[in-house]
């Protein structure tokens, strides 16, 4: 009778898992395009100039494809399709430094989500005709809270019902307002009319690698963060091997978004009208003015699109990493409290936990900026890409051990069946992570004097807390009671 029972609730929830988690490969390629394809790095890369080409080449075929590509391999290897990062380090380089990468990765979207709600409020601030949005901390923090606690709750719905949602926000709030965007700044050029940059060899390679090249160079590499977070959600596929190709394919399509879509705001708009946070609806509106159509209506149309597509982004970044973590709380890394789930699946009590770290970053990022909502932007976007990096330089170290010490190990996907061509891509991608990753902490060059110091201590306090979180929490691995 106890077996009949135990094979009852085994299919039970085989039949919620598929009811509501089951991932077509286009369900899963939004899923992680609204991760990847994102407008908030948009106008600060327009705001770079000619050289933005450049950087989007190195990052994207550089780095981004092979990290994804590594990412493919990784959760192709048998019994590595659960629990994304923190199998693959686990598998690698051993229990304690697999979970610091995953807890790495659940962290660092912390302060990214704070980037995302600055492009929020900034594209109502202009759709709503409400400049104090962006310049009123206050009113910032209060409509950040807002839209962050209204995406948590709605994740009670299920992985299955979040994928049809994030299908349709990143086709009417991403997808739609980017390719529109492009196709006005196409018409603009047909047009003759005025481009406030020039495109040739000597304006697009950087001639002079001292500081500010660097520093320029840093909000590429998180343009192309991300594309692994989806791997949890690898089980859920009705193809499994369907998954290196959505990674392909969204590498394609990243590059391709971020190549135009930068180039028609910094080509349109004269670099001191672009901020980083209002930047994309500014340049929406005032193309289409240019093309002869109504840019002052079309405007706050495309601020509502933009801000519903990020709040899509947004939900998916409280999904992803919180599988893995989920997984991980049932191995006795966290408290027992987090490892419960809804009768969907959901991992309600971690993404609380996510949302109250946000909270605080929150706290700290948007009363320490004041009114300078583009120091704000700054610091959240530069945190978000070293806390990031952290975690690539751990998923780098641990691809390079698989190749070199688990060859064996049967997988259904391949970067290349060359060992030593695949470590060397690999090694290529961890000097750029590295540098990257010092880089980040030095500020912009606009960034005013009396907050450079600010900027610099918020970075280094982040970084620090997230890296000795995972220490403390693997002490007690397998110790906690409540």
């Amino acid at each position: 009778m106890l077996l009949e029972e135990v094979a009852e609730e085994q299919d039970w929830a085989l039949e919620q898992d598929l009811k509501y988690n089951r991932l077509t490969a286009f369900k899963l390629f939004a899923m992680t395009s609204s991760m990847v394809i994102s407008v908030n790095e948009l106008a600060p890369f327009g705001k770079t100039g000619p050289t933005a080409l450049f950087y989007l080449l190195i990052a994207g075929i550089a780095w981004f494809i092979p990290i994804t590509q590594m990412a493919g391999e990784m959760a192709s290897v048998d019994g590595w399709e659960k629990g994304g990062i923190f199998t693959w380090v686990k598998g690698s380089l051993g229990e304690k430094t697999g979970w610091t990468a995953m807890c790495y990765q659940w962290i660092h979207i912390t302060v990214g989500m704070d980037t995302m709600m600055y492009v929020i409020i900034g594209a109502l601030s202009i759709t709503l005709n409400t400049p104090e949005f962006n310049t009123n901390p206050m009113l910032r923090f209060t409509l950040m809270m807002v839209i962050l606690w209204g995406t948590t709750a709605i994740q009670v719905i299920g992985i299955r019902k979040i994928g049809r949602i994030a299908e349709w926000l990143f086709i009417l709030g991403i997808a739609l307002p980017v390719i529109s965007l492009i196709i006005s700044f196409f018409i603009y050029v047909f047009q003759g009319n005025p481009l406030h940059m020039t495109i040739n060899w000597n304006t697009v390679i950087p001639h002079y690698l001292n500081e500010n090249t660097l520093v320029a160079f840093v909000p590429f590499m998180l343009a192309f963060c991300g594309g692994e977070a989806s791997a949890p959600h690898v089980k859920n596929l009705e193809n499994v091997k369907s998954y290196s190709r959505v990674m392909l394919g969204l590498a394609a399509t990243a590059i391709c978004f971020d190549l135009l879509g930068s180039m028609a705001i910094g080509m349109t708009v004269p670099k001191n009208e672009i901020q980083n946070s209002t930047g994309f609806v500014y340049t929406y509106g005032k193309l289409l003015n240019s093309i002869g159509l109504p840019g002052g209506a079309l405007q706050k149309v495309v601020g509502v699109l933009l801000a519903c597509g990020i709040i899509g982004e947004l939900g998916n970044w409280l999904a992803g990493p919180n599988q893995g973590m989920y997984e991980a709380a049932k191995q006795g890394y966290m408290p027992k409290y987090f490892a419960k789930a809804t009768d969907r699946g959901v991992p309600l009590r971690l993404m609380v936990a996510q949302s109250l770290i946000v909270t605080v970053s929150a706290v700290l990022i948007t009363f320490t900026s004041g009114a300078n909502a583009d120091f704000a932007f700054n610091v959240s976007l530069a945190a978000t890409t070293a806390q990031y990096l952290m975690v690539y330089m751990i998923m780098l170290t641990a691809y390079i051990v698989l190749k070199a010490k688990h060859e064996n190990l049967h997988r259904t996907y391949y970067m290349t069946k060359s060992k030593v061509l695949s470590i060397i891509i690999a090694l290529v991608a961890m000097v750029i992570t590295v540098v990257a990753f010092f880089v980040t902490f030095i500020p912009a060059v606009e960034t005013p004097g009396n907050l450079k110091h600010a900027y610099v201590f918020l970075l280094i306090g982040m970084c620090a807390i997230v890296s000795i979180i995972p220490l403390i929490l693997y002490r007690y691995k397998g110790k906690w009671r409540w």
